[in-house]
């Protein structure tokens, strides 16, 4: 079974919601986590909740739509904490609106956070991950990454596009012990913002009381990195018992 006590782990979205969970569950597994996000403020906040809670974070402020920044995160992090084993892509944006209407800039900007960054994060991690006999990336996807929805034409792509970047990553990755998994939440009780033109943070509505705690797939995606080194999911559905948008 992985240790992680003492590696480096690298995960983005990490200023709120799953991001920020999975930061905080990772630490608690004894992991030195990198925290990448746009905002330094809350990045700073969630490294004192984990420092607060004996656990080991330093933040890595980055614009995830920039490649430029998401290569020099990396490196940053690489630099001062060492060889990653685990990597978490769970920064996320979307461009709601009927596809005829969605700015060319904002499709590219859902591409860029949903995409393109964990593309260039993988790529960043992986030589160090075959050097040191292993690693895992987990893919935070959506069930909107298996079935598209109205108005939601970029986040369905990128979230499609997320599967396929998975399994190819897990191809090249299984020779040497890297597992590459793709996670489907569905409905989550967190409050992320929309992006938009103006380069404001919209509040979405409320989550359905029923949604599952992020807290929740936080543990989830510990047991995946914790599970038994020869054994791998290379994908899976989370969802709360009444999830009423899946299947």
């Amino acid at each position: 079974m992985p240790d992680v006590t003492g590696q480096l782990a690298i995960v983005t979205g990490a200023s709120s919601g799953l991001g920020e969970a999975t930061a905080v569950r990772l630490a608690e597994l004894g992991a030195h986590v990198a925290l990448l996000a746009r905002s330094r403020d809350d990045l700073d906040r969630v490294a004192a909740r984990i420092s607060g809670a004996g656990g080991d974070a330093f933040p890595e402020p980055a614009d995830l739509a920039d490649p430029d920044a998401v290569v020099a995160a990396a490196e940053r992090a690489i630099s001062s904490a060492g060889p990653p084993r685990v990597l978490v892509n769970a920064a996320a944006t979307d461009a709601p609106g009927p596809a005829e209407e969605v700015p060319v800039a904002d499709w590219q900007r859902v591409i860029a956070v949903n995409l393109t960054a964990p593309f260039l994060l993988s790529r960043a991690v992986f030589p160090h991950m075959r050097a040191a006999g292993g690693g895992t990336i987990v893919n935070v996807s959506s069930v909107a990454g298996r079935r598209g929805w109205a108005n939601a034409s970029a986040y369905c792509a990128t979230k499609f596009g997320l599967t396929g970047l998975t399994q190819a990553l897990a191809a090249e990755g299984a020779p040497h012990a890297i597992r590459v998994v793709c996670l489907y939440p569905g409905a989550m009780a967190t409050h992320w913002g929309t992006w938009n033109a103006a380069g404001q943070d919209q509040p979405r509505q409320a989550a359905p009381e029923d949604s599952l705690p992020p807290e929740d797939v936080a543990g989830y995606i510990g047991w995946l990195v914790c599970a038994s080194a020869h054994m791998v999911v290379t994908e899976a559905v989370v969802a709360p018992i009444r999830e009423r948008g899946w299947p």
